[in-house]
Formats: structure tokens, C-alpha cells, sequence
């Protein structure tokens, strides 16, 4: 179990990586600014649990606008942790996911993990995005799943 872990978890690095890689591609290519929803939602979730971000004015600001990455890393590693796992207790039957299925649930994880805490926090509603901002947050989220997936295949024992 923890040789799964831990090959999915580095998976999860290198799903993480290519994802954070398609999202600064789409900045560069299209111009667009970098989403403040990471930051914002750390804040309001410390908030709410009664912790406070030091610091104030730009320092503060600074804080935030570094835990919000290091929270979306941490998750694309746990992602990957999780589904090394389950590759693991799977190769212990025998057994696989197929990579297009294996490359859904994981980028469908990756995504649910980023973007429902944004409603549940009304940082965000998804429901009113346009088919451009679905396809902004989708696509990094398929890489992140293939290179995952990817990633798991290759170090299977």
C-alpha cells in the first residue's frame, strides 16, 4: 500500500506540474490574468475556521497568493496518492483500470477537488461559467489526469 502511495503521489507531482504548465500556457497565450479563486478560497476556508492569514496590507496579500498554489499542489499530489493506491490494491487482483477510464476519474477528482469547495465557498459558481472558462479549467484537468495515469502505468511493478 505505501508503494502505492508514494508512486502516486510523484504521479500526482507530474499531473500537478503539466497542469499548472497548460495553465500558464492559456495566460500566455490568450493574456489572461491569473485566477484569484485559489487565494480566495484559501482566505474565506481559514476564515471559517477561525484562522488567521499574518500579516496585513501586500504582505498579507503575498501570503495568500503563495498558499493558494501550495493548496493546489498538495491536492494534485493527494489525488495522485488516492489513485496510486487503488492502482496498487487493483495490480494486487490483477487487474486495471483502462487508461481512458483511469484518465476520467483521475482528472474528474482533481477537478471536483478544485472546483467544488469554490461553490460550497461562493468563491465561484460553475453552473455560470461559459463554455470557455469550463474548457480553461477542463483541459488542464484532462492533462493532469493523462500524465497521472500515465505516470502510474509506467512505474507499475
Amino acid at each position: 500500500m505505501t508503494s502505492g502511495f508514494l508512486r502516486g503521489a510523484l504521479a500526482g507531482a507530474a499531473g500537478t506540474t503539466a497542469l499548472n504548465a497548460a495553465g500558464y500556457l492559456d495566460m500566455a497565450a490568450r493574456g489572461r490574468p491569473a485566477s484569484s479563486a485559489p487565494q480566495d478560497l484559501v482566505e474565506k476556508a481559514a476564515g471559517d475556521v477561525g484562522l488567521d492569514v499574518p500579516g496585513a496590507g501586500e504582505t498579507r496579500q503575498n501570503r495568500l497568493r503563495g498558499l493558494g498554489p501550495l493548496v493546489g499542489t498538495a491536492v494534485g499530489v493527494a489525488v495522485g496518492a488516492l489513485a496510486g493506491a487503488a492502482d496498487a490494491a487493483l495490480a494486487r487482483q490483477r487487474r486495471s483500470v483502462p487508461a481512458a477510464a483511469g484518465v476520467a476519474l483521475i482528472g474528474a477528482a482533481a477537478m471536483a477537488l478544485a472546483d467544488v469547495p469554490l461553490r460550497l465557498f461562493g468563491i465561484s459558481d460553475p453552473r455560470t461559467w461559459s463554455a470557455q472558462e469550463w474548457a480553461s479549467d477542463a483541459v488542464p484537468h484532462v492533462l493532469y489526469g493523462a500524465v497521472t495515469y500515465a505516470t502510474l502505468a509506467a512505474t507499475r511493478e
